[in-house]
């Protein structure tokens, strides 16, 4: 378990998006590049409060940018059950009904289609958006749910973060 030091005041000032970061930096440091079983080890190390915080920054971190971006990065969480496992626990510890119903639906929406076109997770890319336009519409539909529930999520962390910030960090005044 590594906590990471923090003044007071940068704790107290930090945005909700933010604050989740700053707490798993040194993590993200460690795993960064790193082959799944490296990833694997040191997130087995951390806490339940900072392992759930982890793989929701995992996911949240690589889906955030784009429909295309959210699309491969949930069939990639997918294609590694312990991973997408790992996000929704993290999403069940700090109890975000909202995203895990979303993250379900994806899943549910992704599975329909591999098993119509006898794809695995691992057949994904970036580029499936522009080659099909159901799939766009549908992606781009859950994407924009997706950025709809993310600051709740982010603020339903950060409240708990702060609420138990010796899970997280060790306080300097």
């Amino acid at each position: 378990m590594t906590l990471v030091a923090m003044k007071r005041e940068v704790f107290d000032s930090l945005a909700d998006e933010r604050l989740g970061w700053a707490c798993m930096e040194p993590t993200f440091m460690q795993i960064r590049g790193k082959d799944i079983s490296v990833k694997s080890e040191a997130i087995s190390k951390l806490t339940e409060g900072q392992r759930a915080l982890c793989m929701f920054r995992v996911m949240y971190d690589h889906a955030k940018n784009s429909a295309s971006e959210y699309y491969a990065w949930i069939c990639y969480l997918l294609d590694i059950p312990d991973f997408w496992s790992g996000v929704m626990n993290g999403l069940n510890f700090f109890r975000d009904t909202s995203m895990i119903a979303l993250l379900n639906q994806t899943k549910e929406v992704l599975e329909t289609r591999n098993l119509k076109l006898g794809r695995q997770w691992s057949d994904a890319t970036l580029l499936d958006l522009d080659r099909d336009n159901e799939l766009l519409n549908t992606i781009s539909r859950l994407f924009e749910s997706f950025q709809e529930i993310a600051p709740a999520s982010l603020k339903q962390i950060s409240t708990y973060i702060r609420s138990n910030p010796q899970e997280y960090v060790i306080l300097e005044n």
